[in-house]
């Protein structure tokens, strides 16, 4: 098996870094069968780039801080947070656990995330 991805450098270079070119970077932390599972509903590989290419046009910058996280043969688990600046300045700050597994090259297969919104370190 290949190196494993990680999720930390699959946010940063998907969600953060707008100058690599977003299916560059799917391409290389997602293998072509990827299945993504979050709040109960489950994406193809397409309808996940969709979203990550929708979402990626309205953060204008953002930050993951792993927690926790686990290699175990073609398992994968992890526990992060993400702080992000949306276009329109407003801040999302969410704690996020994921789930997971590695196709042969490394590349995640699926991935299943829950999580929760945190208080912006900017309240009171």
């Amino acid at each position: 098996m290949m190196n494993q991805a990680r999720i930390s450098d699959a946010l940063r270079a998907v969600a953060f870094e707008s100058a690599l070119d977003v299916n560059e970077a799917l391409d290389s932390f997602y293998a072509p069968d990827y299945t993504h599972r979050s709040d109960g509903k489950t994406l193809d590989r397409a309808a996940f780039a969709e979203m990550v290419t929708r979402m990626r046009s309205q953060i204008a910058s953002g930050a993951v801080t792993v927690l926790d996280e686990l290699h175990d043969g073609p398992r994968y688990a992890e526990r992060h947070v993400y702080e992000i600046t949306m276009a329109d300045g407003s801040t999302v700050r969410r704690e996020i656990a994921i789930f997971g597994e590695f196709a042969e090259d490394g590349r995640f297969r699926h991935l299943s995330e829950t999580g929760f919104d945190l208080p912006s370190d900017d309240a009171s």
